[in-house]
C-alpha cells in the first residue's frame, strides 16, 4: 500500500508519510473503461466518521482507464471541499495514478500530466491530502467500481 501525504509549504507541496486522523475525510475513487480506449466512467464515495456523506459517478465518453481514474480523483476532491479544508485520504485501486500524483512515477503522457496538475491544484484547498493504493477487492472500491459499471450500463449501446 502506498501511504503518502502532500502538505502545503508556501506555494509548493511537500510529500511525507502519514497516518490518517480520526477526523480525516476518506475518499474512494475508481475509473473504468470498456476497451482502452473505450466508453469510460468515473465514480467516488466520500466517507466521514464511517458514514457515506457523498457519492457520484459520471460518463466521460471514449477515453482510457487512466484518464477515468484521474477524473474520479478530480471530481472527488472538488466535492470534498464542501466537507473539509483539513485532512483528506484518497484511496484508489490505480497504483499507477497514485504513484504519479505522489511523484514516485514520472508522468510521460502529456494528457495525464494535465490531469495530474489539476489534482495538485485541488490539493491546495486542503491542509493535507494522503493517497493510498488499495486492492480492488476492498469493499468500498467494489462500490465505486459498481457505480462506474452502472453508469456505463445506463448509456445507450452504439455499434460502430
Amino acid at each position: 500500500m502506498i501511504n503518502r501525504k502532500m502538505t502545503k509549504k508556501g506555494d509548493r507541496l511537500e510529500d511525507t508519510a502519514m497516518t490518517p486522523g480520526a477526523d480525516a475525510l476518506i475518499v474512494y475513487t475508481d475509473g473504468a473503461s470498456r476497451g482502452n480506449p473505450g466508453d469510460a466512467a468515473w465514480a467516488y464515495v466520500i466517507v466521514r466518521g464511517g458514514s457515506v456523506v457523498a457519492w457520484r459517478s459520471g460518463y466521460l465518453g471514449k477515453t482510457t482507464n487512466n484518464v477515468a481514474e484521474y477524473h474520479a480523483i478530480i471530481n472527488a476532491l472538488r466535492t470534498a471541499r464542501e466537507f473539509t479544508t483539513g485532512s483528506v485520504v484518497v484511496r484508489s485501486d490505480s497504483e499507477l495514478v497514485v504513484r504519479q500524483v505522489t511523484g514516485r512515477y514520472r508522468i510521460r503522457k502529456e494528457h495525464l500530466a494535465g490531469l495530474a496538475e489539476e489534482v495538485w491544484r485541488l490539493m491546495r484547498d486542503f491542509t493535507e491530502v494522503q493517497f493510498e493504493s488499495v486492492p480492488r477487492e476492498h469493499p468500498c472500491i467494489q462500490v465505486v467500481d459498481r457505480l462506474c459499471n452502472e453508469t456505463l450500463d445506463a448509456r445507450p449501446q452504439v455499434k460502430e
